[in-house]
């Protein structure tokens, strides 16, 4: 049987990455297949939950900027007016909020901390299975997207 854990799913949007700019700042850690990540007690009771923003498939970063600078220099262009690095769709499609260290919580009650920490409600909630997510990443040699497994696996 696979182990489902509780996701928030949202697109990626400028108001969705203002959100996160002004509500959590810079991203705790940076991955050079793009993925930026922040980790929060934003979960029900203060439980730790994992804020990752994840990279369209067959992510390119653009010339120019480190992959822990990204975030910055996109934000930073949907604020001022200024060129970001690339356009939003070509870096992420989607955000996904989970239980940080293998806490278990049940998905609505997920679902309301983290619409309440960023302001925002999620396009979608319920359980997905990493593993098989990651898995097919990996064979597809990140070719594939996360965020329409997820989506799948949530029902949309």
């Amino acid at each position: 049987m696979p182990e489902v854990v509780a996701t928030c799913l949202w697109s990626v949007t400028a108001e969705l990455l203002l959100a996160l700019d002004d509500r959590f700042g810079e991203p705790v850690d940076a991955y050079v297949n793009g993925a930026q990540v922040w980790l929060r007690d934003d979960g029900p009771g203060g439980a730790g939950v994992e804020w990752r923003l994840h990279p369209v498939p067959g992510f390119r970063r653009p010339a120019g900027v480190s992959h822990h600078d990204l975030f910055e220099a996109v934000t930073y262009g949907l604020r001022t007016g200024a060129a970001p690095p690339a356009p939003i769709d070509q870096l992420w499609e989607g955000l996904e909020a989970f239980p940080a260290y293998g806490d278990e919580l049940e998905p609505a009650p997920l679902a309301a901390a983290v619409t309440a920490a960023i302001g925002l409600a999620p396009d979608a909630f319920g359980v997905v299975d990493h593993d098989r997510i990651g898995d097919e990443w990996e064979r597809s040699g990140g070719q594939t997207s996360i965020v329409q497994a997820l989506a799948a696996q949530l029902g949309r």
